[in-house]
Parts: structure tokens; sequence; C-alpha cells
């Protein structure tokens, strides 16, 4: 996923850029909300400075047609920024001011490494992709904001390299961490395939789950409390469209980017859609009620589907978060009691009026009622 335009701000700009007049341009285009003035500023900037690595960064993102084009772009912005970077590092120690710059240097050249290993991903160069990722993480441990552990898990799991996928989960899939769908449902995949080539719902419910079935079980209801609508688009219940730019954590855009991606490692291995399928829906059983109280993660925030409906294209039929549905018995006893309570009052306030509304259908009744046995006889 792109970064948000808050995002390139953050990342991409610092308070000494007015000492780089390209640098000046380039935080005016981050700005800008016009895509063509976008593109027109990062070519401004590359006129007055052609080894300005943002600017190509902005136009593979947003001018570039196909992903050999953005790749080529991005390996422009690859030199321009490792040039700038080995000069920041040089003169790091000066000033706080040029330590700023170091680090927007670094966010610069680490999303441009991330960028070009997903169009090598993108182009079936694999193995080149997870490379560069491996390396990232290993030089960049602290720059995880960019999720690069994410699409390092994506090209694993394209690979089959299940032991490595579980060792990258080792890592990341951390209490003090921020969780993503990826990381939850990986998870749950890596469970579920040790099961589900042998799992059958008739079979379980006669002898019970073993243990290695209530690992995955509970895994997967882990997931599904993290984001609830992945299942639905894994299961083809739900129409799947491209993922939008931008995504929002636990958001209907999210499990869409997940599922675009991720719906062939769930097919790949047999049986895991089915295990799915049969334990889902159980996972709204766990969570309290009312289900502001959570389970195993912080309550599902309300704010998430007005989000989604800005991210998401008006066509799509925004997912919300499934509401828990009351047994029958309970609407019936509470309407019962209900009535009963309104029918008392009534009847402590209006007993005169209420007296009569008891004698009508009762007088009603016995007039109905078939004659006495003896007068039959007569």
């Amino acid at each position: 996923m792109n970064l948000s335009a808050q995002d390139h701000q953050t990342f991409f700009t610092c308070d000494t850029d007015f000492l780089r007049p390209s640098d000046t341009v380039m935080q005016k285009a981050w700005r800008e909300r016009n895509p063509p003035a976008r593109i027109k500023a990062a070519y401004q900037a590359l006129e007055l400075n052609n080894d300005c690595a943002t600017a190509y960064v902005l136009l593979a993102e947003e001018e570039a047609t196909t992903i050999v084009d953005a790749e080529r772009l991005f390996k422009q912005a690859l030199k321009a920024g490792e040039t700038i970077y080995r000069r920041s590092q040089q003169c790091q120690h000066q000033s706080p001011q040029h330590e700023a710059q170091l680090r927007r240097d670094t966010n610069v050249l680490v999303y441009i490494k991330r960028r070009l290993a997903m169009c090598a991903r993108k182009l079936g160069r694999i193995r080149e992709a997870v490379k560069i990722m491996r390396d990232l993480m290993k030089e960049f441990p602290p720059l995880t904001m960019l999720n690069i552990h994410e699409n390092l898990l994506e090209s694993l799991l394209e690979l089959q390299a299940y032991a490595d996928v579980q060792a990258v989960l080792a890592k990341y899939d951390d209490i003090s961490l921020p969780k993503s769908a990826a990381i939850c449902y990986t998870a749950a995949l890596l469970k579920t395939r040790t099961v589900s080539d042998k799992f059958s719902p008739e079979t379980a419910s006669k002898r019970g789950l073993s243990t290695a079935e209530i690992n995955a079980v509970e895994a997967i209801h882990r997931a599904v409390e993290f984001n609830p609508h992945v299942p639905k688009y894994l299961l083809e219940m739900k129409s799947l469209i491209l993922p939008p730019e931008h995504i929002l954590k636990r958001g209907d855009s999210e499990a869409i980017a997940y599922a675009f991606s991720h719906l062939q490692h769930w097919k790949r291995i047999e049986g895991a859609l089915n295990l799915l399928q049969c334990t889902w829906e159980g996972t709204f059983r766990m969570i309290p009620y009312p289900l502001e109280k959570g389970h195993l993660f912080h309550p599902y925030p309300s704010c998430t589907e007005t989000a989604d409906r800005e991210l998401l294209p008006p066509f799509h039929h925004v997912s919300v978060y499934p509401k828990r549905e009351l047994p029958l018995f309970i609407h019936f006893t509470a309407g019962f009691c209900s009535s009963t309570a309104m029918i008392a009052i009534l009847t402590h306030q209006f007993p005169e009026i209420m007296g009569i509304f008891v004698k009508a259908p009762c007088k009603m009744w016995s007039l109905t009622l078939p004659p006495p046995h003896n007068f039959r006889l007569q």
C-alpha cells in the first residue's frame, strides 16, 4: 500500500528543506491534492536537482502506468537516494538539523528499497524481493512502520517457505507490537496447515477436537476478532475488488487488501478454507456482550465503517461489524414481561376501565360455551 499524504509529509520532509530548493518544491508537492499539479512539481524539482530522490518516488507512484515503468523510476530514485544518504551520514553530528536530515534521508532510502522489492515480487522475481526485504529488516530494524515484514510474509508464502514464515511471525507476532490482518491470519494459516487436510466436522463432533485442532481453531478465532471482514472474502461469500490505495487496520479496506494478496495461499493448502468455514462464526460467541468489552484485542472501533466508506469506491458494499443476534426465547420473554408490566400498571391506574375490558371477553367466552350436560338431556 502507498503512504497517505500525511505520511509522505512525515517521512519525506524535515525542517531543513528550505536549504535545498528541490526539497522545498517537493514539500509543496506532497501537500498538493491535485495529482497533475503534484507531477508537475516533481518535474520542477528534478530541473533544480537531478538527484532529487523523492521526485522520482512521486513520479513512480503517480505517473508510471506499468510496474516496469515504476521499477525504472524507483531505480533512479535509489541511485539518487543512496548518494544523498551517504552525504547525510558524513554530516549527521554537526548539528540537530543534520540529524533530522539523516532521519529523513533514511526514511526515503528504506521506502525506495521496499517499493523495489514489491516491484520485483509483482514481476515474479520473488527470491530477489525476499533478499531485499531481509536486508532492509537487518539494516534498519527500527523502521517497522513501513510494514516490510508483512510484504516478506506474503513473498515467503508464495515460495511455500513455511518454516521461514514461522520465524518471521515469532519475531513480529508479539504482544507488544502492532497487529494486522496479515500477521493474525498468517499465524492462523500456519496452524491450520497442520490439521486441515484430515479435518472433518462430522468426525470432530464425534471424537472431539485434538490439541492441534484446538490450537488452529483458537488461532482462527483470534484472527477473526481482529478483523471480522476477512473470512467472507476468503470464502468468496462476498465479491473481491481491487484494493484501495490506502487501508484502515481492522477495517473492510484491510480485509480486501489481505484477501487480494493471500487468497491463493489459503487455496493452496488443502482443507484450510474448509476449516475456516466451519469455525470462523464461532468467534462471535466468545466475544463478551456488549461488544465494547473486547476479548483478545481492544474493542472494535465504531468509526471504522465511516473511514472505510471514504477509502473504498461507492459501488462497493462496505462490510460492518456483525451484530450479535439474541435468541428467540429472549425476545419472547422480554415481550411477555413488558406486556404483563403494562397491564399491571393500567389496572392500577384505571381499575374500572380495565374491569370492563376483562369482563367483556369473559362474557363473550361464556356465551360461546356449549350448554350443560343435564340441560341437553331434558
